[in-house]
């Protein structure tokens, strides 16, 4: 099975890619991440791109193709994958149609999840974790037990990331909604879109996927 998972950053599309990969055997693909490898590991591809990169310029859609082509070269016959990140333009959806059939895979779903902008909002400003050993609290959902002492280890520091304001998180919103926009007609006219409520329970959003796999 093949999917495209989207979800603006903190909807907790991380959490359900990697229970897909667990449960499933699926295998992520994140062309950030794929490009890293490749070029780290000196495949072909990625030596063409580190070039491209020293150049100060972006790395093509055919280089990231051809990327995903390796990938998925390299991944058991029978074995899923989870594209995250692309594809983001109509062009990109064109070209990940051509890799998939030449390797005979198909696209199965595209799966968003689904969030409240202002909910998430407050779910990710109201984030901090301990300074200590990372457990993560929440003002309103997760606070410690006993004010300003971690329940984990009895710390009493915490920190926030500087990037959870509700301003950063605006902006990535309307980063994602214009990335996916040109992309989301042309699988909604296959009839392969299904959106799941990401503001849900993190296990809820796991049987909702799940349910939409079964399909």
């Amino acid at each position: 099975m093949n999917i495209i998972l989207l979800g603006p950053p903190g909807a907790g599309k991380g959490t359900q890619a990697q229970r897909l990969v667990e449960k499933h055997g699926m295998r992520q693909l994140s062309t950030g991440d794929m490009l890293r490898a490749a070029v780290s590991a000196g495949t072909p591809t990625g030596l063409e791109a580190k070039s491209v990169m020293a150049r100060g310029e972006l790395v093509s859609d055919d280089l990231v193709s051809a990327l995903i082509g390796d990938e998925l070269d390299a991944m058991a016959p029978g074995s899923g994958a989870i594209f995250d990140g692309y594809p983001r333009t109509a062009s990109q959806a064109h070209s990940l149609d051509v890799i998939l059939e030449a390797r005979g895979r198909t696209l199965d779903h595209v799966i968003e999840l689904d969030v409240n902008e202002d909910a998430l909002v407050e779910r990710i400003t109201g984030r901090f974790t301990c300074a200590a050993c990372g457990k993560g609290y929440h003002d309103v959902f997760e606070r410690p037990r006993v004010d300003g002492t971690c329940d984990k280890c009895g710390g009493h520091e915490f920190k926030r990331r500087p990037d959870d304001n509700a301003n950063t998180v605006r902006t990535r919103m309307a980063e994602y909604r214009a990335k996916t926009a040109p992309i989301l007609p042309i699988y909604e006219a296959r009839g392969i879109v299904a959106r799941v409520d990401g503001m849900a329970d993190m296990d809820a959003v796991t049987a909702a996927i799940e349910a939409v796999l079964a399909r």
